[in-house]
């Protein structure tokens, strides 16, 4: 029996270790495949990516050393360009000494091999074959140089038969045989940007593989380079002329004249090449050709299999150590975790007195410990839930005590309520406005009596429908987007609508109210029937017009004698003579206040028709300081015209809008003390111009602000005392730039002073 128990537990420890060693061979063997998979895919983007520089460093190489000879052309060809007697020499057509020039550029580069001065026409003049006469050969180069008036550097293809005249490159061509060339074109201007000729010169870069073989001594043996013909037939490369496959030409030749590289592999003979073919384009645009860059693949393969090869050695040893690292791993983890697993069936069965002790790794050590903390814990908490119950039982008759008590002060508090709202439904019912509540989604809440006699509508109706269902007629549609417009701007800022709802004129409050939140919950609004009150200002201004039309010309027949009895009255007393002119200083002053009182009266009642056309802001702001200037150095006002030039063109009525400035202007000087500056500026804001009158007299104070812009109230004071007014200028000008679609207002200067604004449309038409 003891024999079977011991097999039983050798067993059962076996199992342990067999489930740990294979646990942690597995992780760490997923480990290193995963890691082997990444290395190949890291070697493999690694040889991609080293291909693609390699490719890209040796094409940019070529590419510096295709126009290293063209740049070094340009740069020398600069001087003789824009010399001032080669430009004589071209207005002369002087053949000979422009080949001069010609000779002692070709001193100056010995391998150039084509040069000739052009006329605007594409004529010959010198060359350096001394050849002036027939069409030029590069009239592309010409004509772009030419529309572009400034030097072109580009490559050509060329017949080989122009450089033959020089002699040296027909030793190695056919004559026809077409060459790339880098060419340049400088444009010759005279003084007055008149075209006198171009200097056109151009350089072979293919001829007798010179160029191919430059870049393989200085790039070395590894790779290819060429270049190709716009047929894309033959590489011109450091080994001679390599034929390209027709497949791979078929392919290759769309992106070139696309304008787009090609990156690719491209087998010239039984070799496979990683290649790159970049395309050259003429000063026209069009494909001439291409540069080629080819690296051998097994140059790269053969990196490619060392590079594995190591791999896989490394991976064979890993898996090596990752058996021995299990094997010994299991057997160092198997003891603790028997002891530990002992130890949780103890707890399990009750018996909360059980402690662990385990002598191994620190870390086995501290799971011990936290083990046997976790079983007194167990025996505390044991304890003290047991002490707990009873409390808990108490703590509940307790609450059901509380909660007795608070429903009785939820149902004093509930009656103190409705009696609240009792006595604010009467208030609202009393009240002899109108008052209309919607909540946050526009649906009206409350209707009080008032607003049903003002719409006539019974408040079932309107309670808890949209205002938006309610407005069939369109009537309310002005106060529909003011609901919106307090919805979506600042919710502390209420708004004012005028509304007609049929023959009634209604003056509506709006003001937003917020919940707990501070989120918007709705709008109140005040809503009071001004039909009748509109009737009696209209009444009121009517009479107030006819009253001043009968003044009017009684006034003036005053003033005109006044003016006769000063101009001839040589037997007048000096006091006679002081009193009339005070007679006639009051006179002026009464017939400046009905011409306000008629000209208020007009624009209100729409009698007043705006001549509307485009002005120049700056003309109108110099003369309204012309208009003023009189008056401000009689007040030792000193009047500043910030407005540059003409300013900014606008669309509004001439003389209305010198009336608004001469207005403003006005006030800013009678307000300001003598010495101080009044100061006129004008700047574009969107679609108008704001112009601003700034002076340095006393701000305004709060209280009066409001008013500023009212018929008849005056600011308070000494200095409104002393000079007086209508009231009704600034009335006069919010009426006027309200029909001009802008707007007027007021502030108060950050150092002191005032500053009134007005806005008027801009024009986009020319003056």
């Amino acid at each position: 029996m003891s024999l079977h128990q011991g097999r039983q537990t050798m067993k059962f420890h076996l199992s342990i270790r067999v489930k740990l060693f294979l646990s942690i061979l597995l992780a760490i063997l997923v480990s290193y495949t995963i890691l082997l998979f990444l290395i190949i895919r890291s070697i493999e983007n690694t040889f991609e990516n080293r291909i693609a520089r390699e490719l890209d460093t040796n094409l940019r190489f070529i590419r510096y050393q295709l126009f290293t000879g063209a740049n070094q052309l340009r740069h020398v060809l600069l001087f003789p360009s824009t010399r001032p007697l080669v430009k004589t020499y071209l207005r002369q057509q002087n053949e000979e000494e422009l080949s001069g020039v010609l000779q002692s550029i070709h001193k100056t580069l010995p391998f150039l091999n084509f040069a000739a001065f052009v006329d605007p026409r594409g004529k010959v003049i010198a060359s350096l074959d001394n050849r002036a006469t027939g069409t030029f050969e590069l009239e592309g180069l010409v004509k772009t140089a030419f529309r572009k008036r400034e030097a072109v550097l580009s490559f050509e293809l060329i017949d080989s038969k122009m450089f033959c005249r020089e002699g040296e490159p027909c030793t190695s061509r056919q004559p026809g045989d077409p060459l790339l060339a880098a060419s340049v074109a400088f444009p010759i201007l005279d003084e007055t940007g008149v075209m006198l000729g171009t200097l056109a010169a151009a350089v072979p870069v293919n001829i007798g593989n010179i160029v191919p073989n430059q870049m393989e001594d200085a790039l070395g043996q590894d790779l290819e380079t060429g270049l190709t013909l716009k047929d894309l037939k033959v590489l011109k490369s450091s080994d001679g002329e390599i034929e390209i496959p027709a497949a791979s030409a078929k392919v290759i030749l769309p992106f070139l004249l696309k304008g787009k590289a090609y990156r690719g592999e491209v087998t010239f003979g039984t070799t496979l090449y990683n290649t790159a073919f970049e395309p050259i384009t003429n000063s026209q645009g069009k494909f001439i050709g291409a540069l080629t860059v080819a690296l051998s693949k097994e140059h790269f393969n053969t990196m490619r299999r060392d590079y594995f090869g190591g791999t896989m050695a490394s991976a064979i040893f890993a898996t090596l150590l990752a058996f021995l690292i299990a094997y010994f791993s299991s057997r160092l983890l198997a003891s603790p975790l028997k002891e530990l697993s002992k130890g949780v069936q103890c707890i399990e069965t009750g018996n909360l007195d059980f402690r662990v002790a385990i002598k191994a790794s620190e870390e086995f050590e501290k799971l011990a410990d936290s083990f046997n903390r976790m079983a007194d814990a167990l025996r505390e908490r044991d304890t003290t839930i047991r002490n707990k119950t009873f409390d808990l039982e108490m703590l509940n008759r307790c609450l059901y005590e509380m909660n007795e008590l608070l429903e009785s002060n939820v149902k004093e508090r509930t009656a103190e309520l409705e009696m609240e709202k009792g006595r604010l439904e009467a208030i609202l019912a009393s009240m002899a406005e109108g008052v209309v509540v919607t909540d946050g989604n526009n649906r009206v809440i409350l209707f009080n009596s008032a607003a049903q006699r003002i719409f006539g509508v019974a408040p079932y109706k309107m309670i808890g429908r949209h205002v938006e269902d309610i407005d069939v007629k369109g009537e309310f549609h002005q106060l529909i987007q003011g609901l919106r417009e307090v919805k979506s701007e600042d919710l502390l800022v209420g708004k004012e609508k005028e509304v007609q709802v049929g023959k009634k004129k209604l003056r509506v409050a709006l003001s937003p109210f917020l919940d707990q939140a501070l989120e918007f919950a709705g709008v109140v609004m005040s809503i009071r029937d001004v039909t009748h009150e509109e009737e009696v200002d209209r009444m009121k201004t009517e009479f107030i017009s006819t009253v001043s039309h009968e003044l009017k010309t009684p006034l003036t027949s005053m003033k005109g004698s006044l003016q006769l009895i000063l101009g001839k009255g040589e037997g007048l007393t000096e006091t006679e003579r002081e009193l009339i002119r005070v007679c006639h200083r009051n006179t002026d002053r009464l017939i400046r206040l009905i011409n306000d009182i008629l000209d208020i009266s007009k624009i209100e009642t729409g009698r007043v028709d705006l001549n509307l056309k485009t002005e120049s802001i700056g003309r109108i702001v110099a003369y309204s300081l012309e208009e003023i200037a009189v008056f401000a150095r009689e007040n030792g006002i000193l009047l500043v015209n910030s407005v540059p030039g003409e300013g900014d063109p606008v669309l509004g009525d001439h003389d209305r809008l010198i009336q608004v400035l001469t207005n403003l202007l006005s006030n800013a000087i009678k307000f300001s003390t003598p010495g101080m500056t009044v100061t006129v500026t004008a700047r574009q804001d969107g679609d108008f111009v704001e112009v601003s009158v700034i002076d340095e007299g006393k701000t305004i104070e709060r209280s009066d602000r409001d008013k500023l812009f009212h018929k008849f109230p005056q600011l308070r004071g000494s200095q409104a005392r002393e000079f007086g007014g209508t009231g009704l200028g600034l009335a006069i000008c919010k009426e006027i730039i309200e029909r001009h679609h802008g707007r007027i207002s007021y502030q108060a200067g950050k150092d002191g002073g005032n500053i009134f604004s007005f806005t008027v449309p801009v024009c986009r038409e020319k003056l």
